[in-house]
């Protein structure tokens, strides 16, 4: 793999970190559909804010899509390289989630990777991202997508955070923060790398030889229109899985459309409380990261930050997840 990219940083079990390069007004973005098909309308909304942070747009590759992919899997994922090593290409964006990343991965995918660019998405991104972090040690951005974010604009119900988004991709240095805006579950102050995403695609992860690493980490959980008891369940398959075992905080998700089936039954938060609080560690539930109906924050992945878990929770940002 080309170190172009290589960051001096060591990763976890000594994998070294790679790093992309920033990206700033001029910068290509380029779509990519990694997963399901996109509707047009939402697609060309979100690149036209794009465009109006003064970024240039590329669009995903027309293909026919296959019911729930967006194409077969061979072409999503020759769609994914062929952008990664365009030198005319900065980052990667993707279309929308929903599922189907999975098929692009395998013990070869490493292999085929050279020069590290800023890839963005969340959702069923998660599964790519822990891909590249634990194969690849290159960090990523768990932040809006065309289809999902960016198309209902910054500041908006169902859009994004502007300020986090751009400090994400554009900061080199750390020492900036992230407003959780979320519900301490569990005081405290801890420092750790930030890793995981959406938390079904974190748990089927586990098994293939790209499961996440969680040790010594600030854990990112977070899903939508999962029941408390789906919560319970997932909860306890990680606990179970030792995926507990050495995380030193944890960031919650607000899990919208996930009401409990019966009044007066417990909460997705109060299953959260029980199974988690328990661990002794930091905990803030309900940041509007991933899939939330607020405007969503960008998380970089892969970095080292302090979770501070007093007031609304925040999160300060100690490395850059990009290099200038």
């Amino acid at each position: 793999m080309s170190r172009a990219s290589v960051a001096s940083a060591e990763g976890r079990s000594g994998v070294t970190v790679r790093k992309p390069k920033a990206l700033s007004a001029g910068s290509r973005l380029a779509a990519f559909a990694p997963a399901s098909p996109g509707e047009h309308a939402p697609a060309n909304r979100g690149c036209a804010e794009l465009k109006r942070l003064g970024f240039a747009v590329e669009g995903t590759t027309k293909q026919a899509s296959i019911g729930y992919f967006a194409a077969d899997a061979a072409d999503r994922r020759a769609e994914f390289l062929q952008k990664l090593r365009d030198p005319q290409i900065d980052g990667l964006i993707a279309l929308r989630g929903g599922y189907g990343s999975n098929y692009l991965l395998d013990e070869r995918l490493a292999q085929e990777l050279s020069l590290a660019k800023c890839i963005i998405g969340f959702s069923d991104l998660t599964t790519l991202q822990m891909f590249l972090w634990q194969q690849c040690g290159w960090t990523s951005i768990y932040g809006p997508m065309l289809g999902a974010g960016l198309e209902a604009g910054a500041g908006a119900a169902k859009g994004y955070d502007q300020g986090s988004f751009l400090a994400a991709i554009r900061n080199v240095d750390g020492g900036w923060g992230i407003s959780l805006e979320g519900e301490v579950l569990a005081h405290g102050a801890v420092e750790g790398t930030v890793v995981g995403g959406c938390m079904t695609l974190l748990q089927t992860s586990i098994g293939t030889p790209w499961e996440l690493d969680t040790r010594d980490s600030i854990l990112l959980l977070e899903d939508r229109g999962m029941k408390p008891w789906q919560v319970d369940r997932a909860l306890i398959h990680l606990q179970q899985a030792n995926k507990f075992g050495g995380v030193r905080g944890i960031v919650l998700g607000d899990f919208p459309d996930g009401l409990a089936p019966v009044a007066g039954s417990p909460t997705v938060r109060d299953v959260c409380a029980r199974i988690l609080k328990p661990l002794g560690v930091p905990i803030i539930f309900g940041a509007p990261v991933g899939h939330t109906l607020r405007p969503m924050l960008t998380i970089p992945l892969g970095v080292r930050a302090q979770l501070r878990c007093e007031g609304t929770g925040s999160l300060n940002v100690l490395e850059a997840a990009v290099t200038a």
